[in-house]
This record gives C-alpha cells, structure tokens and sequence, in this order.
C-alpha cells in the first residue's frame, strides 16, 4: 500500500477491544509499536513511512485475531450539514 493520490502514508490502527496482547506485532514492527506494562501494544505513530510498509503489512498478517489493521491514510469528510443539504436540495426543499 503506498502513499494514496493525495500523498498521505498508509495508517496503523488496533481494535483495542479484539487485542489478547500477543505481542507479536511490536517484535515485528518495533519502530512503531512498543508493549504496554500488560503487554498490550502501543502505537509510537499511526503513518506508516514508505520503507516501513511491507513490515506493517507483516505484523498485520502475524495478528492472530486481526486486531491490527493497515488502511489508506485519512479520508477527507464533507462538512457536516453538506450531505443534508444535498438531499434537502434534490428533495426540492
């Protein structure tokens, strides 16, 4: 996964609620992951630098309950009254 059109890095992320703290994610990838005190790992940083790519990408597979996730980086949202706006207008309202 490379930088997306608008050049923004691939992003980590946990689900912290689905983590068991194996750990095995942060011996792979330690420039980004530490372990907390229970074991439970920490992100140092959610972009992901180009050279770290296949290295996330690993850790992510390495999750043995797919905790871990490796995703485009930060969408752009519309403004929040954008969308109701649009329907109102289409509505004819």
């Amino acid at each position: 996964m490379a930088p997306t059109a608008s050049g923004t890095a691939p992003e980590l992320q946990i689900d912290r609620i689905r983590c068991d703290g194996y750990g095995m994610c942060a011996e792979l990838l330690p420039e980004l992951l530490e372990l907390d005190d229970w074991g439970y790992p920490i992100l140092t940083a959610t972009a992901v630098p180009e050279d770290l790519v296949g290295f996330a990408r690993r850790a992510v597979d390495a999750c043995p309950v797919l905790a871990l996730r490796l995703r485009a980086g930060p969408s752009v949202r519309p403004p929040v009254g954008s969308t109701r706006d649009r329907v109102r207008s289409a509505a004819g309202g």
